[in-house]
């Protein structure tokens, strides 16, 4: 028998816990929703909102696909998918690493870069339109992040030291 006998959440933890899972995977694909609308009306449609928040989380580094999936942005089929299709569209550069052959490394080409900065701006009417219409103050935007932050570190944990 364990020394600390696993025991279920009260019924307001639970269920409070699960509407905020409910809100973070609703709030991603409104995100997405929110780029891929942005793009529609400046009539950039070769690449999809995945994608341009892709380059928009790149910005001015060079990486591998493995930083990209070590920092957690993505998944490891979809951001190779997605690193190749945005080469192939000439949004990205690639090149082999000199130190490790099977490495590739990937930068904005300034198409790219043109891609980042309209996100940038959406990003920063969006910031702007939520401040001045009261949504969250940033005393409340900062508790939000550390409270965000502290679920992303207690799921990693799980990850690392459960399985």
């Amino acid at each position: 028998m364990h020394a600390q006998a696993a025991r279920a959440p009260g019924p307001a933890y639970m269920d409070s816990y699960l509407d905020s899972l409910g809100l973070i995977e609703r709030l991603h694909r409104l995100l997405l929703d929110v780029i891929k609308d942005e793009f529609e009306r400046l009539g950039v449609l070769e690449i999809n909102a995945v994608q341009a928040l892709l380059l928009f989380n790149i910005g001015d580094n060079e990486v591998t696909a493995g930083e990209l999936k070590s920092r957690g942005y993505y998944q490891g089929s979809n951001v190779s998918y997605n690193l190749k299709k945005l080469v192939d569209l000439g949004y990205m550069h690639h090149e082999r690493s000199e130190v490790d052959r099977r490495s590739v490394r990937v930068r904005l080409t300034p198409r790219g870069d043109r891609i980042r900065q309209i996100v940038t701006e959406l990003f920063a009417r969006q910031s702007e339109g939520m401040e001045s219409k009261g949504v969250l103050a940033i005393d409340g935007l900062d508790r939000l992040n550390g409270s965000l932050r502290l679920m992303e570190r207690f799921w990693t944990d799980q990850i690392r030291y459960i399985y």
